[in-house]
């Protein structure tokens, strides 16, 4: 049984604007990749959420054989995987 969709909204404290980017990193550790997320965010408060996603990632501590790349902007759709997800360089 699947659940109902829900609206995800922005990350950024205060705003309630529906959130239309993921921004994240690609992790390995060299049998795992994943992205790591770091916000959901809206067009609006892009700019600030990579920012301070960009200083996050920066104080990642990695073990020996991780890897963490840069931070890179996904757009969100409604039912589609991580590895879906469109990259939008443009943006970044």
């Amino acid at each position: 049984m699947s659940l109902p969709p829900y609206p995800v909204v922005c990350h950024t404290r205060g705003c309630p604007r529906p959130a239309t980017f993921k921004l994240g990193a690609v992790w390995a550790d060299g049998g795992t990749r994943e992205l790591k997320t770091y916000s959901l965010c809206c067009p609006t408060c892009l700019p600030a959420e990579l920012a301070s996603a960009r200083d996050r990632r920066e104080l990642c501590r990695l073990a020996p054989g991780e890897e963490l790349g840069p931070v890179c902007v996904f757009e969100m759709r409604s039912g589609t995987r991580d590895r879906e997800l469109v990259r939008r360089e443009e943006l970044e």
